[in-house]
């Protein structure tokens, strides 16, 4: 297990929520609440980065309770595709996937039997409901609206698309896809059951790379908490990547260091407590 042999001089601290900040319950510890805390009074940016959308961040912001001050007042959310300014309550970053793009991964996974999805800040489309999207809604606690006139809606372009469905199903279609759109398009799962098309050369640590430059931050000096696969960027690019203990392998490999505790265990906050602060 890798960790620090001396403290760490972050400046802005960027963390993934599920398998990283959060429990087994989806919560963020009493434990993980208050060392976040103190580094925001330290002057530390703590920035939650997550999958979710920017609406589905919220309850985590509130949770935390350090948005009202300098080192609070930004989240990144889709996976990197757009980086929102709490205060002025702008969104001052964004990708999209364009609507040609969506349109083919949306066909070759009606193809497969499957059905996909694509993000606003507060909503999720769909064409209809099924078990699946009912998971990711209720998952992401947002809305999830039908809308009729499904493929001409993807015109509009969106941030992200999702496709769940069977892990098995999900392999072979994310295979297709990535030969299919190369450097078009960012193809990855998220969870066995979540595949996701993001736009290219976008991600976690690129959206970091890109606010760490509008603060004045040295890259350097940025420091990220991941455990899966949309967490690689973040883990690569941060000039101090650390993987959760009960992360895959392979991002382990990618990170700098592991944590010493998993996060059912508040592994965040031991680690940023112990070498950090």
């Amino acid at each position: 297990m890798k960790v620090p042999q001396s403290k760490i001089a972050a400046k802005l601290i960027a963390l993934d929520l599920d398998d990283t900040l959060l429990d087994e319950n989806t919560r963020i510890s009493d434990k993980n609440t208050e060392v976040l805390q103190q580094a925001a009074q330290r002057g530390i940016y703590v920035v939650i980065c997550s999958g979710r959308a920017e609406e589905a961040i919220l309850p985590y912001v509130r949770r935390l309770n350090i948005a009202g001050s300098q080192a609070g007042r930004y989240i990144i959310a889709i996976n990197g595709c757009s980086v929102f300014d709490l205060h002025t309550r702008q969104q001052i970053y964004k990708c999209n996937v364009s609507g040609d793009i969506l349109k083919a991964a949306n066909a070759e996974a009606e193809e497969m039997g499957l059905k996909t999805e694509v993000y606003s800040p507060g909503t999720i489309y769909y064409q209809e409901e099924t078990e699946w999207t009912r998971k990711d809604v209720d998952l992401c606690k947002l809305r999830g609206f039908v809308v009729s006139e499904y493929e001409e809606f993807l015109n509009k372009g969106f941030p992200k698309m999702l496709i769940p469905g069977e892990p098995e199903k999900l392999q072979v279609l994310q295979a297709r896809l990535k030969k299919m759109f190369a450097s078009k398009a960012v193809v990855f799962t998220s969870k066995p059951y979540f595949l996701e098309v993001l736009p290219p050369n976008c991600g976690k640590g690129e959206a970091i790379t890109w606010l760490a430059k509008h603060i004045g931050i040295p890259q350097a000096s940025t420091m990220g908490f991941g455990d899966s696969m949309n967490d690689e960027s973040m883990l690569r690019l941060c000039g101090t990547g650390v993987c959760m203990c009960n992360g895959l392998d392979a991002m382990k490999e990618v990170a700098d260091f592991v944590t010493e505790k998993d996060n059912c265990s508040s592994g965040v906050g031991h680690f940023i407590e112990k070498y950090v602060l």
